[in-house]
Order: C-alpha cells, then structure tokens, then sequence
C-alpha cells in the first residue's frame, strides 16, 4: 500500500486532450478521475507511531473482497474500495473524519502537482530502447551490431561491474513526474486538467498529491 506525504488523492488516467488559455494557445493535457476517495481509517503517533489518514478509491463489490478487509472497511461506516492508499500528515494538520469523503477540490488551478503512475511495461527491450543508447552507422562496417550495446568492460576486474546498462526488462515500475500545473479543476465531474503527459495507460491509477518541489524560475 503507498505512503503519500501532505495533501493527496488517488485517481485514475482518463486521456490526453488539449485546453485553450485565454491568449489562444492550445496546450495539451491529461485528464484525471480524482477521487472521490472515502476516508477509512486514521492513524495517530500513540498506536502507530505518526500520523496519517488511510483513503480508499473505486468501489467493490463486498463478494471480492477478504474477510479482514470486509471487517475493516465495516469498522469505518464505508463501502469496501479496489485500492487503499495513506497520506501522510504533519503535526497540527488538519484530520479528517473517518468516512468523509476527499474530493479534487482540494487544488485549484495554477497549483503545481506531483503525479505518481506505474509505468507500462515494454517486457525485454534492447539498450537503444531501454538507455536510449546511440545506433551504430551502418556506413561504417557494423554489419549486423547496428543496436548492440557494445564493450561492456576492461580487462582489468576480468568481469562485468555492477550496473552496467544492458538490455533486459523495461517498464512495468512506478514513475513520479514532477511539479505539473492544474489547469482546471471540474469538482462535480471529478476531473482535474494537468498539464503535460503522466505515466500509466488509461484508466490506471495514479496518485496526485501536492508538489515537493517547487518548478524553478526563469
């Protein structure tokens, strides 16, 4: 289950579109179903040590979910949920109220955000793929090593160092994309506008929480 610092939500990928700002230019942008996530459970640093609010998105139906998780999401007044996830919070924040619900009204436009989505997998791909390694020029007499790797050591620890970049199995990890700004927020339609491209096929859950870092100026 993923751990998300300060204020977050969890949603889905919808697709990609484009906005129009209000001095014409078309920019393009992904639209995410955030929410309504229901508030299960709470957390506090007597039991467990720090404090957190535990969310749930998606509902499911009682039959597929466990025993324990049925008594659990029982405790709470709530209906069971397909994922679970924890945000984390600081000392004196706010705590919401187990069974209430988060919904993306909490960004607005023209915040920056951070967009956690699991990347798709491209099973085993080459080096050129995988590293975005340089081809050979076939001009050059490489024949058939057009996309191979390469050297891949010296003769000196007479064997390969840890960390080499080979070919091997690519995607299918999570990827964080960093400080994107909220272009729109439509609250009774659950959707937030964000700008730029955010890992994940469609309809694949992502976790939008608020910007560690802010985008860096000029």
């Amino acid at each position: 289950m993923p751990i998300l610092r300060h204020k977050g939500i969890l949603g889905r990928k919808v697709g990609m579109t484009r906005v129009f700002l209000e001095n014409g230019d078309a920019v393009a942008c992904t639209l995410v179903e955030a929410g309504p996530c229901s508030v299960v459970q709470q957390k506090d640093e007597g039991n467990e040590g720090y404090q957190a609010v535990q969310i749930g998105f998606l509902p499911r139906r009682e039959k597929l979910v466990s025993k324990p998780l049925r008594g659990h999401f029982k405790k709470a007044g709530v209906e069971p949920t397909r994922h679970l996830a924890e945000i984390r919070l600081d000392a004196g924040d706010e705590v919401p109220a187990v069974g209430s619900k988060i919904t993306c009204d909490i960004f607005e436009p023209g915040q920056h955000v951070d967009v956690i989505g699991t990347m798709k997998g491209r099973g085993t791909s080459g080096v050129v793929r995988r590293h975005g390694f340089a081809t050979l020029k076939e001009s050059h007499g490489a024949h058939f090593f057009v996309r191979h790797a390469g050297s891949v050591g010296s003769r000196k620890p007479q064997h390969t160092l840890r960390g080499t970049r080979m070919g091997g199995r690519y995607g299918g990890s999570p990827v964080t994309v960093q400080n994107l700004l909220v272009l729109r927020v439509e609250p009774e339609k659950n959707l937030l506008y964000v700008k730029g491209a955010i890992p994940g096929p469609n309809r694949g859950l992502v976790y939008v929480r608020e910007a560690r870092k802010r985008p860096a100026r000029g």
